[in-house]
């Protein structure tokens, strides 16, 4: 099963309070959409969490091919070996991601979309961060 999800962070500061969320689809209609609070958080930390919880929760679906989309330039470069790794904490996330990906044997791809594209992550984020949940 392929399924698509879109992720997101929001900060009121860098690092500060964070809150992503996760939107996950198919093709048939299928909807499911989380947010949570993370606490203190660098954006690029929240930025991998995000990514992380969104294909976690695809694999519980049953997916077996995930199409992640992010408007973190930096992330999904990172995520598909494009650029460098330099904080040890990032370093930390993207060898969690690689795990979680290889032990499932999934086919994943990682794609950029502009944050315009993007609005209801940033919305439900923000409700992650004020509800703090």
């Amino acid at each position: 099963m392929k399924l698509k999800v879109y992720t997101d962070w929001w900060s009121r500061g860098n690092p500060w309070e964070s809150g992503i969320w996760v939107y996950i689809t198919d093709k048939n209609g299928f909807e499911e959409k989380r947010y949570k609070y993370l606490g203190i958080k660098t954006n690029n930390e929240a930025e991998y969490t995000a990514a992380f919880l969104g294909i976690k929760r695809c694999i519980e679906l049953g997916a077996t091919e995930i199409e992640l989309y992010a408007d973190s330039d930096l992330v999904v470069k990172q995520l598909s070996w494009e650029r460098k790794i330099k904080k040890d904490e990032l370093k930390i996330l993207h060898s969690d991601i690689k795990k979680l990906i290889s032990e499932c044997n999934i086919q994943i791809h990682f794609t950029w979309i502009p944050r315009e594209k993007n609005k209801e992550a940033d919305r439900l984020s923000n409700v992650a961060m004020d509800k703090k949940c």
